[in-house]
């Protein structure tokens, strides 16, 4: 995989910007993290294992009877000594009943629940591919992602397995009194984690992104990866000598099969931390429960930080647990920012930027100053470099000039099943697709998306996806769908309809005939009717002239 900074001979590099005028490409300024040798077997569980149990060896709790998870819907809880034996039970069992083969796949599709967490561990301690997927997802979605993937079974709930097509070795119900057995079985220790030599190379999860082509793909990440990723938050975190805090408690905002959620997971689990989730979000409930289990830390995209701010339900709570709050998916707005620091002078609101093809972070702001610099998504994460590149000329460009940012670094993907040529290049840069600059100081801002992808409520919503199934109803002649601004969710996907001659289609039925065939974060919320789509003479549409007609209430001079 991409090497590290660290491992080339370092040019000389500005130590204000991280830049290096001789390869034009940007270093961290953050400190080196040291890394295991890539060459020793380790699984993410197991190194995740052994960080959990050097943070409490010095410490005077055992960190066993420490609440690793919490479910905020019935106050069920898991110790973290609960936690490992459930993991241990688990794959002894799944290895005994199924023979999974190293580098097997097995799909997932459940809503956030303890099961989900355990599922993951056990299965990449065996070497089995972990591929979560959304369970509100439509049947022909999670029938794509079965296609990318190829697993050999499946986990779902009774709810959702009915979505799934029948795989060699099946789908297992984790709400059966079966898989309750496969977690409690007595007695069982380590041995089957030790007995399984998982590569770091291997990959250990595949996890599905919009990426920067526009279709689903799934997005292969290694042990080592998700390792560095990992690694990175653990050494720069405070030494519990620096720590006159209570103990962290973050509450999940996001879900676990996106990879916010799927890394932040295991990043608690390796720094003994306290995770509450919920199987459904629900604002007040987030509030009720930042109270009573004294929230201290939450994930969030910046819809939400909109709702910190214009809610009047916040004063009802006592929140005065909460510091900090870790905004990423989309850009936050300046203005924004200044808006709830007015409210919540106390809480720290740092933004990071990342992709599902950098394992989740790629920058992040650390430390009260550099959270004060709203806009920006921080500097380059630890053994990470960028190079900000003219998408006309293929020149990297210096400090203060835009262009797309790529990145190269040890949590940068494996590869993916479809795009890898357009995504990483041979020397292991990922193009990122969007627009961005550094600062004279290292601070990267986002200007805008090269791709042309929407981004609801942090979810990515490819035009391309629901322009093909507009063009596949009978009365629409063509159509295009753009991003709309809505201060709620960021964007709203709008969709530009020709109708057929005689057609009286409405804005309702378009609405409703998407509504049925995908996820509800892709529904289309918005519908104007137009006498043809303006495109280039090679036929690409001209969505920067139907978002400016848009804006600029155009809707009925079209």
């Amino acid at each position: 995989m991409a090497e590290t900074a660290a491992n080339h001979r370092r040019p000389a590099v500005d130590p204000n910007t991280g830049f290096s005028s001789q390869t034009k490409t940007f270093h961290s300024l953050r400190p080196h993290v040291p890394l295991p040798p890539p060459s020793q077997p380790l699984s993410l569980p197991q190194y995740a294992l052994s960080l959990f149990h050097s943070s409490y060896h010095t410490s005077a709790t055992a960190g066993g009877d420490t609440i690793f998870i919490v479910d905020a819907a019935n106050g069920n809880s898991l110790s973290y000594s609960q936690f490992i034996a459930q993991i241990y039970s688990l794959a002894y069992s799944l290895k005994k009943k199924y023979s999974l083969s190293r580098n097997e796949v097995a799909f997932i599709l459940s809503p956030p629940s303890f099961h989900v967490p355990s599922l993951y561990f056990a299965l990449m301690s065996l070497g089995i591919v972990v591929s979560p997927a959304n369970p509100h997802g439509s049947e022909s979605e999670i029938t794509h992602q079965v296609q990318l993937s190829k697993p050999v079974i499946a986990f779902a709930t009774s709810k959702t397995s009915s979505k799934l097509p029948s795989l060699k070795l099946g789908t297992v119900l984790v709400d059966s009194p079966e898989f309750l057995s496969f977690l409690t079985q007595p007695n069982i220790g380590n041995e089957v984690f030790d007995s399984v030599k998982v590569s770091q190379h291997d990959t250990a999860a595949i996890l599905y992104s919009s990426g920067t082509t526009g279709l689903v793909k799934g997005v292969l990440l290694s042990h080592l990866n998700i390792i560095a990723l990992v690694a990175g938050y653990y050494h720069l975190r405070k030494t519990p000598q620096e720590q006159e805090e209570p103990h962290p408690v973050s509450f999940f905002t996001v879900p676990l099969f996106h990879v916010f959620g799927f890394f932040l997971l295991a990043r608690a689990f390796s720094m003994g931390e306290t995770v509450v989730f919920t199987d459904r979000f629900e604002f007040e409930g987030m509030l009720r429960s930042i109270e009573k289990y004294k929230i201290t830390y939450m994930p969030v995209s910046p819809p939400l930080v909109v709702a910190f701010t214009k809610s009047e339900l916040t004063k009802k709570y006592d929140l005065s647990s909460l510091m900090l709050l870790g905004s990423g998916g989309a850009p936050l707005g300046k203005e924004v920012s200044e808006r709830f620091k007015e409210k919540f002078p106390t809480v720290e609101l740092i933004q990071g930027y990342g992709l599902t093809e950098t394992s989740g972070g790629a920058t992040r702001a650390i430390g009260p100053e550099e959270a004060g610099r709203y806009g920006s998504v921080g500097r380059l994460a630890e053994n990470m470099e960028g190079k900000i590149v003219d998408p006309e000329t293929g020149e990297a460009l210096p400090p203060g000039q835009r262009g797309e940012l790529w990145l190269r670094g040890p949590t940068v993907m494996k590869g993916d099943e479809k795009a890898t040529a357009e995504t990483l290049d041979s020397e292991g840069w990922l193009k990122t697709g969007d627009i961005c600059y550094f600062d004279s100081e290292g601070f990267l801002y986002v200007v805008d998306r090269l791709k042309e992808l929407i981004k609801y409520k942090a979810y990515q919503v490819p035009p391309a996806e629901l322009e093909h199934l507009l063009h596949s109803h009978p009365e629409i002649v063509d159509a295009a769908v753009i991003p709309y601004p809505d201060e709620e969710a960021g964007q709203i996907p709008m969709a530009y309809v020709v109708r057929n001659p005689g057609s009286n289609i409405t804005q309702a039925q378009v609405m409703d005939f998407i509504a049925k065939q995908v996820a509800p974060y892709k529904k289309i919320r918005r519908v104007a009717f137009i006498n043809s789509i303006p495109k280039t003479p090679a036929g690409k549409i001209l969505r920067r002239e139907l978002i400016n007609h848009s804006l600029s209430n155009g809707l009925s001079k079209l």
